[in-house]
């Protein structure tokens, strides 16, 4: 991601039935397409007994568009009803980033 703040988060905490049954694969698929969408900067995860999901998006309404995608509005229905037992989103305004690496 090379954007310099401000730029918005979106926080996507999740926590995972014991269904599979085509996540692994739908994930895989909305991170390629999220990346097509305008205004997407980037993307991060992390599981393990939660997940947590963040995406970066230069604009409000990049968010908003990428929510009513129509295969991500499939995903989202196939999220409450197969794999996810609780989740919560939220979006923020990033308004300063650090980064430290030793290589």
């Amino acid at each position: 991601m090379r954007k310099q703040p401000p730029y918005y988060a979106v926080i996507f905490t999740t926590l995972r039935t014991k269904e599979d049954q085509g996540y692994e694969e739908m994930a895989a698929k909305m991170e390629r397409l999220a990346a097509r969408q305008p205004g997407f900067l980037g993307f991060e995860t992390a599981r393990n007994e939660i997940g947590i999901s963040v995406s970066y998006w230069d604009s409000l309404e990049a968010i908003r568009q990428w929510k009513e995608q129509g295969e991500h509005l499939l995903a989202q229905k196939k999220g409450k009803e197969l794999w996810y037992q609780w989740y919560k989103l939220r979006i923020c305004l990033v308004e300063r980033e650090y980064e430290f690496s030793q290589s």
